[in-house]
């Protein structure tokens, strides 16, 4: 059976490209978003026409269920899950206490915190019954340190970060591999940054720090590394990493009021 690679969160930016990356190494990449059917569809045809193999999902991870429902499909219908990527987040604005909802704070703990647990509890016993397999799972700067506005996605963020932490602790010697890619920095992803950012301001962006001068994270050179950790030899795994591009100070570097 074909090995699967599943992404949960894949867009145009490194969720996409990481489908793309394990799709040309001969896994099946099932591609799930939460809407955007035509999306979805391109990148499936994308990886078609390159000789991969792959199939799109439509997923509300937040939906009671779901995630479980389709980890028992895919592992029917196509193949193992050999590896997850974790690539959903849980930016909601910048936003005061006072104008953040108790439902809006919740809902980014249960994007970035509880959908993970909920592949874990499913999927893991499967993964350690087969003798392994690798959860990698994209985080923030915000797992890192708070900041003013960002409240709900820095408990979300942190959470993920001490659930991983959890889970590699009781699976690692299962031979599962779990991974807490810190990203910090800003990245070349229309459908998330350039959402929050606007197109004008994504535009510019690009146009000051990007097109060649690689002050902007490519999603295809991110994809890279997230193949190579998923493959790492077991003596050497890496638990925790974090990328910046090369004139980028780190987040320990910058002032707290940024």
């Amino acid at each position: 059976m074909t090995d699967v690679c599943l992404v949960i969160g894949a867009g145009a930016g490194i969720g996409g490209n990481v489908a793309k990356r394990f799709a040309s190494e001969g896994y099946h990449a099932a591609l799930c978003r939460r809407s955007d059917q035509a999306g979805l569809d391109k990148m499936v045809a994308d990886i078609e026409e390159a000789g991969g193999s792959a199939s799109g999902h439509l997923l509300n991870a937040v939906d009671e269920g779901a995630i479980e429902q389709l980890i028992d499909d895919i592992e029917a219908d196509i193949g193992p899950i050999n590896v997850v990527i974790y690539n959903l987040g849980a930016q909601i604005g910048n936003r005061a206490v006072a104008d953040t909802p108790i439902k809006t704070f919740e809902l980014g703990w249960r994007m970035g915190t509880l959908a993970v647990f909920r592949i874990a509890q499913k999927l893991f016993p499967k993964m350690e019954e087969r003798g392994g397999g690798a959860l990698l799972v994209t985080s923030a700067t915000s797992a890192m340190r708070g900041n003013a506005g960002q409240s709900s996605h820095a408990a979300a963020m942190g959470g993920r970060r001490m659930l991983c932490q959890t889970l590699n602790a009781e699976f690692a010697p299962k031979n599962i591999h779990i991974a807490h890619i810190l990203i910090d920095g800003a990245v070349n992803a229309p459908d998330t940054l350039g959402k929050l950012l606007g197109k004008e301001r994504f535009e510019k962006m690009l146009d000051v720090m990007g097109n060649g001068k690689d002050q902007v994270m490519e999603p295809t050179a991110i994809a890279d590394t997230y193949y190579h950790i998923a493959h790492q030899h077991r003596s050497a795994w890496t638990f925790e990493l974090d990328m910046r591009p090369f004139t980028t100070n780190a987040w320990w570097n910058h002032p707290l009021d940024l």
